[in-house]
Order: C-alpha cells, then structure tokens, then sequence
C-alpha cells in the first residue's frame, strides 16, 4: 500500500463534497443518489454549457429532471435534493477544486468500428475540465464505459499532465463502470452489485468509501481498475451475444416455416439444478449507447494491451459475429416488409408505412442507435413513405416524430412495431 497516498487521504479526511460530470442517463440519477445520502454534505453537477445540452443546468437547478420517459422516484429525488440544497448543477469547472471526488458519466463512441477507435473526445475534454482544478487527496473515478486499459494509461496521463500532481501519490484514481438501463435508473445503482477498480489498493479503497452509501441490496466487488473495464465491456457483450443467439435462432425458424416463440419457451422450460437455458427474446435490432460499441471496446483492449488472441490471426471473433448479427435485424425487417407487401400487390414505392417506436428501448425516448433508423433508410430508399411515432421522442435529426397514433395509422398499409412502448 502507498504509504504517501494513505497520509494524505488520511489529512483530507471522508469524503463530503462530490462532483458529476456529465448529466445524462448515467450521471443525473448518480447525483441524486449521492445527494441523498446521509454520508455526503453536497454534490455538484457539471454540465458544459453547450448549445445541445446546456438548458440542463437551469432544469436541473429546479429539480426537474431533464431526462424523459419514466424514470420512477428520479423527479421526486430531484426535487428532493435541490429543495435540500444538497445538489446544484453549474458549467463552472473551476468548482471541482471543493470536491473531494469526482466521477465522470461521459459517453465514448465508436465512430467507425472497421478500425476499432473509439472517439474519446468528450471524455479527453471532461478530464482535462477535471484535471485543472483537482487538488491533493482528491479521487477520480471514470464511470464511462472504456476500452481496458484507458483508467491506467490515457486518463492517468491527462490527470497528471493537466494537475501537475502524481496519481497514486498525491490523487486517487479508480474505474466504477455504470451498470444501468434507461427506465430503471434509480432502482439499478441501488440494487446492483458495484465493479469498483482503482489504480492501487488506496484508490480501491477511496471508491468503495464512495459508492458504498447509495447501494441497497447491491455490494461492492473490488478488482483492479483494468479489470473492472474488461468486466464492463465483456457483460455488455455478452448480453450482445445473447440477443444475438436469439435472432439467429429467430431467422433459422423462419427459414423453417417454424414458430420461434413456440421454439423459445420450449427451450426456456428446461430448469433445474446444474441447468441452464436462459433464452433472451428476438427483436428488430439492437440500439443505445452501450450495447452497439461495448464488443468493440473489448476487441480494442485485446489488441492495445498487446496479447495475442486465441483465435487464428484475421478471423472475427464471437462477439465480432455477434454485432453482425444484430446490426443485420432492422434489414430483415425491411425484407420481411417488401415481403409483406408483395403478397398483399402492393408495391413499395408510394406505399405508406407506420413505424412505431423511435426509442432504442421502451418507454423510453433515449434514441442513440436507434434499429428503427437504417430501417427507416432503407424503406424510403424504395420508395415509400414512412410516419414515425413515438410517445416519448419529441424531435430527432431529420426526422418528423408525431404524437398522434391515430393519424399515424390512417392510411398506412404496413404497420411496423420497434419499440415495445406500453402504447402499442
């Protein structure tokens, strides 16, 4: 154990003053619930006054929530909080200077899969925002979902260069990857168990001393900080493989002229001790943030931290196959419905489609990769003309989204159902 780190977190004292940056899905609900706890004096949120998310500051100063869809207990938390004066949000970076730790909830992108870089340009930016102001004892910890690897080398460096301080020294630095799902936002950081990974014993330490207060049922699972970002990545691949498997076996049976869900409720009945047969559902595709760039994460970090991969050199691995898969769904659709229409004499080009559900997920209006889009694309590409609707979405690039069901469905000759919204 670092002896120097030790003293100087044992100069500074509990942790009492918390900073969030980045108030989306993950960091919102992260800052009530440390805002709620009993433990903590104060949290800050940090929000860059930005042209497309900026209005969030001032929302969020007023407890509303500037996250749509349900999301239980989130608005009264909010309100809770603020009326408490235990939570503000500001653009202000200079006032992670008073956190004694800050997380950052920053979303990281693949721009383009075939080479595998992930665009870390608005983590590199929050770090560096971060790395200005942080003083001795503080603890960093990325809740971003990064290729493994990134806590200890690329974040580490920025930290460093940008503080003039030495983490592990003089800072703490830890990986704590979210594990939440839009519609359970509250109930998920509460409840689930917490992958916590710091650079060293003393920052494993310092993350658990700030995660452990807002967990319920949920425990806290030590590890290093690369392996915590390798458990991230690998369960959201292998929840992609999942699917994947699912939709496989849809297309097999369809090929069959056999009823998969037929098909899938016989394969789930088998239970029983030592057995397991978990089957996930078949759908249109897979969307969102995580799930879509994760495999591809872990691909990275198999090849950036210089190992060599079991399976022969050039060929795609499981998970490679997997995203394939499921990248492939909303065009089957598009077969399924040029299909639909031939047997019915309808030609595509002038035919009007309904496509419900903008959202990735239900009952929801988070929208990022959508499955809902390339299908969209691909419709109009032949000819027809597509209405979207969605209960949730109110306005995305491009796109008309309409609040009226009923007039979407007027008239329409297909009626195409990508979003489970408890509307439909």
């Amino acid at each position: 154990m670092n002896e120097r780190m030790r003293s100087v977190i044992d100069a500074r004292g509990p942790i009492r003053i918390i900073g969030v940056v980045g108030m989306g899905y993950v960091g919102v609900p992260a800052a009530a619930l440390f805002a709620d706890a009993t433990e903590f004096e104060s949290v800050l949120g940090f929000q860059r006054n930005s042209a497309s998310s900026g209005y969030k500051v001032d929302m969020l100063n007023r407890g509303e929530s500037p996250l749509k869809g349900e999301e239980p207990e989130l608005e009264d938390l909010l309100r809770k909080v603020v009326g408490a004066g235990k939570f503000r949000c500001t653009s202000d970076f200079s006032e992670v200077v008073g956190c004694d730790a800050v997380t950052l909830a920053i979303q990281t992108p693949f721009l383009d899969p075939e080479d595998l870089i992930p665009d870390f340009s608005a983590l590199i930016e929050g770090l560096r925002n971060v790395g200005r102001h942080i003083t001795e004892g503080t603890l960093v910890v990325l809740e971003s979902t990064v290729t493994p690897g990134t806590t200890v080398g690329m974040a580490r460096e920025i930290l460093e260069a940008e503080s003039g301080l030495v983490a592990g020294e003089e800072f703490c630095l830890a990986h704590a990857p979210e594990r939440v799902m839009v519609g359970r936002l509250i109930r998920n950081i509460r409840e689930h168990d917490r992958i916590v990974g710091g650079i060293d014993a003393v920052s494993t330490a310092r993350a658990v001393e700030l995660y452990r207060p807002v967990l319920t049922t949920g425990k806290i699972i030590p590890m290093t900080a690369t392996a915590a970002e390798v458990t991230k990545t690998a369960e959201n691949a292998f929840r992609d493989l999942q699917i994947a498997a699912a939709n496989q076996l849809a297309l097999h049976c369809e090929a069959m002229g056999v009823n998969v869900y037929d098909v899938r409720a016989g394969i789930d009945s088998l239970k029983g001790e030592g057995i397991t047969r978990a089957i996930l559902w078949p759908g249109a595709g897979v969307g969102g943030h995580c799930l879509t760039k994760d495999s591809w994460h872990l691909e990275r970090g198999a090849q950036v931290l210089g190992g060599d991969l079991w399976y022969p050199h050039g060929a795609e691995s499981i998970f490679g196959v997997a995203r394939a898969i499921n990248e492939f769904m909303p065009h089957h659709m598009v077969h399924l419905t040029l299909e639909g229409l031939e047997r019915a004499g309808r030609p595509p080009r002038g035919a009007t489609v309904a496509l419900l559900g903008w959202a990735f997920i239900q009952n929801s209006d988070d929208t990022r990769n959508t499955p809902a889009e390339p299908y969209l694309a691909a419709m109009e590409a032949v000819g027809a003309a597509v209405r979207v609707h969605d209960p949730y979405v109110d306005e995305y690039p491009g796109v008309e989204v309409s609040h009226d069901l009923d007039g979407t469905l007027a008239g329409a000759d297909v009626v195409v159902i990508f979003t489970a919204h408890h509307h439909y």
